[in-house]
């Protein structure tokens, strides 16, 4: 189970949804949007999940996907978080950057996506809308529901792991709007600092944590191997 709260950290940093938070976070009634945006995502989510994780169980593929992958899986996953860190830490991906925005360049001004339009509405219920399209299980969370199928856990406590799983993964969303209702004069300031230092450490801090997890899972594929 340590490996699944793991993998809910990680989803936690899906673009969209740090993209749709800071778009909420900028606007009037953050808090409405939030929530609205949060009873969306966790519905879909949460409902998704169930659905795989005991469809799953009963087709007996998370026993053959188990036995495929071992901790091979660990190592190839650790290798590519090195090469994201490496990637990052180089600055390899400049050229990429810059073919993207001379094609943006090209193309001329455009507005922000669709999706960025309906959130900007300001209504409670779109935001819940925008939040139950756009959370669709990634491939983080598909590999935690794997694993939990393959637990044949009681099915009280999958239910109880899929919703603590959902909380962490969702926890962009949990964080600043706890905040909101705590703290809502401080909050709004906090962020800001942490938007500044995000812009100005953000790379830094995103090549030490995929480094950091990518050295961890090799050793852990590893010592399963020699195990």
């Amino acid at each position: 189970m340590g490996d699944v709260f793991l993998l809910g950290f990680l989803a936690a940093l899906y673009p969209t949804l740090l993209a749709a938070t800071t778009v909420m976070l900028m606007l009037p009634h953050p808090k409405r949007l939030l929530l609205g945006y949060l009873l969306g995502a966790a519905m879909t989510s949460i409902a998704l999940g169930l659905l795989i994780v005991f469809t799953l169980r009963n087709s007996g593929v998370a026993h053959e996907a188990k036995a495929t992958l071992g901790p091979g899986e660990d190592i190839a996953l650790g290798c590519l978080a090195l090469v994201v860190a490496y990637i990052l830490g180089a600055d390899r991906d400049e050229k990429i950057r810059e073919r993207r925005r001379r094609r943006k360049e090209a193309k001329g001004p455009q507005g922000p996506p669709r999706w960025q339009q309906f959130l900007g509405r300001g209504s409670a219920r779109v935001t819940f809308a925008v939040g139950a399209c756009l959370t669709l299980p990634g491939a983080t969370y598909i590999t935690a529901l794997y694993r939990i199928a393959d637990e044949e856990l009681a099915d009280p406590v999958t239910v109880a792991v899929i919703l603590a799983f959902n909380a962490i993964m969702l926890m962009l969303l949990e964080i600043p709007l706890l905040a909101y209702t705590l703290a809502p004069e401080w909050t709004p300031r906090a962020i800001e600092r942490f938007k500044a230092k995000l812009r100005e450490r953000g790379r830094v801090w995103g090549v030490r944590v995929a480094a950091i997890l990518g050295l961890l899972m090799i050793a852990r594929g590893v010592i399963t191997l020699l195990a």
